[in-house]
């Protein structure tokens, strides 16, 4: 899996995730601080990258919008603010969320990550 990570995550999750042996990279480091999230979509369909952000809204519609123009996504994965937080003890539970879809078929598909009651 290869992950592009919005800007509202700290570099911190990229670097564990690299750690757990996924290929995870920022929007920071793709030089895409502040760009439009149509834009930060359009990177990640452009480099192959699924696309983990707590932005449902804004990105939920992109991509929709994206598949009914008869583009084709790498997999937009949604944690919710709810159930993930950005503070340091957030990182493990959500790296474990995003282990478990690491290996599913992501292409076109929206996932809203779930927090194992393990971490």
């Amino acid at each position: 899996m290869k992950l592009l990570i919005d800007e509202m995550y700290p570099p911190a999750l990229a670097t564990a995730l690299r750690e757990a042996s996924i290929d995870a990279t920022t929007v920071a480091a793709l030089r895409l601080a502040g760009s439009s999230d149509t834009e930060v979509f359009g990177a990640a369909v452009a480099g192959g990258y699924a696309l983990l952000s707590e932005n449902v809204g804004d990105f939920t519609r992109i991509a929709a919008e994206h598949s009914t123009a008869g583009g084709h996504h790498n997999g937009l994965l949604i944690a919710l603010s709810s159930r993930f937080s950005r503070r340091p003890a957030g990182i493990k539970p959500l790296i474990a969320a995003i282990q478990a879809v690491a290996e599913q078929h992501l292409e076109d598909r929206v996932i809203y990550l779930k927090r194992s009651n393990r971490t």
